[in-house]
């Protein structure tokens, strides 16, 4: 049955299919809350850590980030082979909400005693500049920990679990409906994850509490008593999900045929296929320049609010924003993915970050190329101009990435045999994503060793910028052939045609 012009554009749901997308809209706004609360958090702590900055996140990404990532691929790899999907997301569940329930009761009220302050202003005074953000991170290590476990958050929960689980149950008709809303779901939830950012860090201190010292400590608090309540919901929804709507032939707990994965399997896999590699190139470039700009961004940001409930307030403001615009983008994005190709669409985020990304940079070194006279013209600061720039950046990048870069890339995974998806999407989200964000963090890292701070290295970040840039359309330009070639109606070819 077809829809009419406005319900295609607005809700193209069928009433039977209710029972199935209701709860997968709820499961995914539960999680993209965390996702964004977690994001806005794990920032303020390290940035606005004792003896630390923006500097301490390109280390992270590459000695903390990176490493973990691998871990809990090679985790979900061993899980898959012995449990069934059901099993299997209840387990890494349990770990991620088990440790923000460690690090609040535990972790960070115990911060004072278990940091090791001597020890790194002893390696302050031995080691040169450029060593002050990997000085930082081990610092504050339980920081560290806390904003290793929040980034995994998305790449574990939100990419490999839940978008597994959606890509298994889904036809690509049904997909092409579904994705566009459930973004608007997750964008609400980002609006909803910023407001509560905002109201957590003015909330005053309350002596009567016996939990921390300031305001600050106390917002951790509540901040992460809320993503323990959400992850908590999301399990309950799985479950019903599970046990009253999903058929066994629509998601089998014990396939016929059990699909063995290791990491060198996936990698392999991943490397003996082009379709593959191009889902890969397209997801490492993507996390190679928004990394590249962020560093920069929140350089900036630390420069203006130093203090963490200020910074974590900015922070929020800036995650509704760019709730409230991928919510737009995801009415375009419902049109888009439906009425033009896949190629068509995919190019669209690049270009996105492709503009905003050169005006940024461009009004970050205003000060060397004569611009200063913009910022007196609106009665602002060349630093509060840049740092608004930078966030507008980042609200229109991060909108479509959540929209339709999410949507054309799980999309692009459908049409692809169960083997090759699972090990496919294993290998790329678990993994490829991490190295993405480390690749961007490595450069920052090795330009921070050479130039000492993030200013004077922005200019080569730029230009590699650029070039990943570049690298990215053309990766877009590639899969979408393969990908119309494998969605041909009455196509009989092998999978031959993803090599």
């Amino acid at each position: 049955m077809e829809f009419g012009k406005w319900r295609s554009f607005f809700w193209p749901i069928h009433r039977w299919e209710l029972k199935k997308f209701l709860p997968m809209l709820f499961m995914f706004f539960l999680i993209s809350f965390n996702y964004n609360a977690l994001r806005a958090c794990k920032d303020t702590l390290i940035v606005t850590a004792p003896q630390s900055g923006a500097e301490a996140i390109p280390f992270i990404k590459v000695w903390a980030i990176l490493p973990g990532a691998f871990f809990f691929t090679y985790l979900f790899t061993r899980l898959s082979n012995k449990y069934s999907r059901e099993k299997v997301f209840y387990i890494m569940m349990s770990l991620f909400l088990g440790f923000f329930l460690l690090f609040t009761f535990v972790l960070f009220p115990a911060q004072e005693y278990i940091h090791p302050n001597a020890f790194a202003d002893k390696l302050q005074r031995i080691l040169p500049e450029g060593f002050k953000g990997l000085i930082a991170i081990l610092r504050n290590w339980t920081f560290t920990l806390f904003y290793v476990m929040s980034e995994l958050w998305g790449t574990a929960i939100l990419s490999v679990i839940f978008w597994g689980f959606a890509n298994a149950i889904l036809k690509v008709d049904e997909a092409k409906r579904y994705y566009g809303l459930l973004m608007i779901g997750a964008n609400i939830a980002g609006v909803f994850a910023g407001q509560a950012a905002i109201y957590l860090s003015e909330t005053p201190y309350l002596p009567s509490l016996p939990y921390g010292s300031c305001s600050w400590d106390q917002s951790i608090l509540f901040l992460n008593c809320l993503i323990l309540l959400s992850g908590l919901g999301t399990i309950a929804i799985f479950r019903w999900m599970n046990r009253h709507v999903i058929a066994p032939s629509e998601c089998p707990n014990k396939p016929s045929v059990k699909i063995k994965m290791s990491m060198r399997e996936n990698f392999s896999y991943l490397l003996k296929s082009k379709y593959l590699i191009y889902i890969a190139l397209i997801v490492l470039t993507y996390n190679i320049v928004i990394n590249l700009i962020e560093v920069v961004w929140k350089n900036q940001i630390k420069e203006l609010y130093p203090e963490p409930s200020a910074y974590n307030m900015y922070m929020g403001e800036v995650m509704i924003l760019m709730a409230i615009m991928a919510t737009v983008a995801s009415f375009v994005t419902v049109f888009t993915i439906r009425k033009f190709s896949w190629t068509f669409s995919a190019l669209l985020s690049p270009l996105i970050i492709l503009i905003t990304g050169v005006g940024f940079f461009a009004f970050v070194l205003f000060p060397h190329s004569g611009l200063n006279w913009i910022a007196a013209l609106i009665g602002s600061t060349p630093l509060m101009l840049s740092v608004t720039l930078g966030g507008l950046q980042n609200c229109l990048s991060r909108a479509s990435k959540y929209t339709i870069f999410d949507a054309t890339k799980e999309i692009a995974f459908i049409p692809l045999s169960d083997e090759c998806k699972l090990k496919g999407k294993a290998a790329i989200d678990g993994v490829g994503s991490r190295i993405g964000k480390s690749g961007g963090a490595m450069i920052h890292q090795s330009l921070l060793l050479i130039f000492s701070t993030v200013a004077a290295s922005t200019p080569y970040v730029a230009v590699i910028f650029l070039v990943v840039i570049l690298i990215w359309i053309a990766s877009v330009f590639s899969l979408g052939k393969k990908f119309d070639t494998l969605t041909k109606p009455n196509n009989t070819e092998t999978l031959a045609l993803q090599k």
